[in-house]
C-alpha cells in the first residue's frame, strides 16, 4: 500500500492508546499531500480505512481494533509490530559528546 509506512509511523507514535481512522487519515493526508501531488482526502480516508480493516482481522495481525469504534493501535502481541516498534524508537544519544577545542588562530594575539 502507498501509505503503509506513514500509518505505521503514526501508530507507533500514538502508542497503546491508539488513534481513530479519521485522525490517522488526516495525518497521512497531511504528510503525503504536496504541491506537486495533490490528494483527495476522501480517497486517502477510504484507503487507510480499508488497509486497517484488512490488517486487523486475525489475532496476530499487525494492527488491532480497540473497544471504541474505529480506533486502532499496533498489536502488542504481534512479533512483526514489536520489531517495527523497535525500528521507530528514537535513538538514544548515549554517544560521548565530543568537546571541540578552538584551534583557529586569533587575529588579536600579542606578538
Amino acid at each position: 500500500m502507498k501509505y503503509e509506512k506513514e500509518i505505521l509511523r503514526i501508530l507507533s507514535v500514538a502508542g497503546s492508546t491508539g488513534l481513530s481512522v479519521k485522525k490517522i487519515a488526516r495525518h497521512v493526508f497531511n504528510a503525503s499531500n504536496t504541491f506537486f501531488e495533490v490528494l483527495n482526502y476522501d480517497e486517502v480516508y477510504q484507503q487507510v480505512q480499508q488497509y486497517l480493516l484488512r490488517n486487523s482481522k486475525q489475532k496476530d495481525s499487525l494492527f488491532e481494533r480497540m473497544d471504541a469504534r474505529g480506533v486502532y493501535r499496533l498489536n502488542a502481541n504481534s512479533a512483526e509490530s514489536l520489531q517495527l516498534m523497535l525500528q521507530f524508537l528514537p535513538e538514544e544519544e548515549d554517544q560521548q559528546i565530543k568537546t571541540e577545542t578552538d584551534q583557529s588562530l586569533s587575529l588579536f594575539d600579542e606578538l
